[in-house]
């Protein structure tokens, strides 16, 4: 038995109330990351009156929402005084090394998600781009930050998965944070990687470099992959998180010009999520299709089947779909030389 079928047998009144139900818990926690309230309490501002004071919001709705998180345990109580446990003490206090600034792109995706039934009705996103998800830099550091968030831990798995043989010039197309071209760089010394991203993100990407001794291996080139060139002369071309942004027309124009980026033998890596063939699995695609629903015009999850399709008409060969244990999958092609 699948653990899709053990899921659907396991559905009872009390699972449907709390999936229903979840949000609340969601919320609070995102509110209490929006407003401050973990970074304000590591100020040494433990009472419910200051620290609604400190905010600028009320003390009673804060109160109570402080209350909210004791009973969730991210907050402690004591002598109507609260604290940060060590888990939020370590990740929700901005300025903290493992602050999970990312969880801020996950308030612009609760308002995007908010339009999902009038979403469904119209088959497109309807969400007004004033809302928060309006592409401004507030918003595209945020998003930046989720990625990397995820990204930065993963990547070095994932790279370990390919065969690097012969590889020395990467593209990461729309790189943003560069977490992938790091990890490519320090897999192998001789990789030189060039960060493909937006004029918006790659200053923000020469940040998250900075941080590291790679800016030397690492570049970044600004431009939009829909419309200009990608360059030429590589050997690798990684498009991780990219295709299900994209309807499919915009795909198969992507996966054109990687063809023509590379060098013989070159390899095209996709990393996203492949959908089985009746679109059913893996949960977390169903789940991302409607987040591309809500959240962009035409962006969608695919299965393999449509993938290795437009590698094939870009005239790849030898395409191959590995599992990756760390969570979306990956479709490796690759453009032969003449003489093969």
């Amino acid at each position: 038995m699948t653990k899709q079928s053990r899921r659907k047998q396991s559905i009872s009144p009390s699972v449907i109330f709390d999936t229903v139900y979840g949000f609340r818990q969601a919320r609070v926690l995102l509110t209490a990351f929006e407003l401050g309230v973990f970074t304000q309490l590591a100020a040494r501002t433990n009472a419910a009156s200051e620290i609604a004071g400190a905010l600028e919001t009320d003390a009673r709705a804060t109160d109570r929402l402080l209350d909210a998180l004791c009973s969730m345990g991210y907050l402690r109580k004591k002598n109507k005084k609260y604290y940060n446990t060590p888990l939020t003490a370590r990740y929700l206090v901005k300025g903290k090394p493992d602050y999970m600034a990312g969880l801020m792109h996950s308030v612009s995706l609760w308002k995007t998600w908010s339009t999902l039934t009038d979403a469904v009705r119209a088959g497109t996103s309807v969400s007004a781009r004033g809302s928060g998800n309006d592409g401004g830099i507030g918003w595209v550091e945020a998003f930046i930050a989720a990625m990397h968030m995820r990204a930065y831990k993963t990547a070095p798995g994932i790279i370990k998965l390919l065969d690097l043989k012969g590889v020395r010039r990467v593209l990461d197309l729309g790189g943003g944070s560069g977490a992938y071209s790091i990890a490519f760089a320090r897999a192998k010394k001789d990789i030189r990687v060039v960060v493909f991203d937006l004029p918006t993100v790659t200053p923000l990407t020469r940040k998250y470099l900075a941080a590291t001794n790679l800016n030397e291996r690492i570049q970044t080139a600004d431009g939009d992959y829909t419309s200009d060139s990608l360059g030429h002369g590589f050997d690798l071309v990684f498009l991780s998180a990219i295709i299900h942004s994209n309807p499919i027309d915009i795909n198969r124009m992507l996966f054109k010009k990687a063809f023509d980026a590379l060098n013989p033998n070159g390899q095209l890596v996709i990393q996203d999520h492949i959908m089985n063939e009746d679109r059913t699995a893996p949960l977390a695609g169903t789940l991302f299709s409607l987040n591309m629903l809500v959240g962009t015009k035409a962006g969608d999850t695919f299965t393999g089947s449509e993938i290795q399709s437009w590698m094939k008409e870009a005239g790849f060969k030898k395409i191959l779909q590995k599992r990756n244990p760390a969570g979306p999958g990956l479709m490796i092609g690759k453009k032969m030389s003449v003489e093969t």
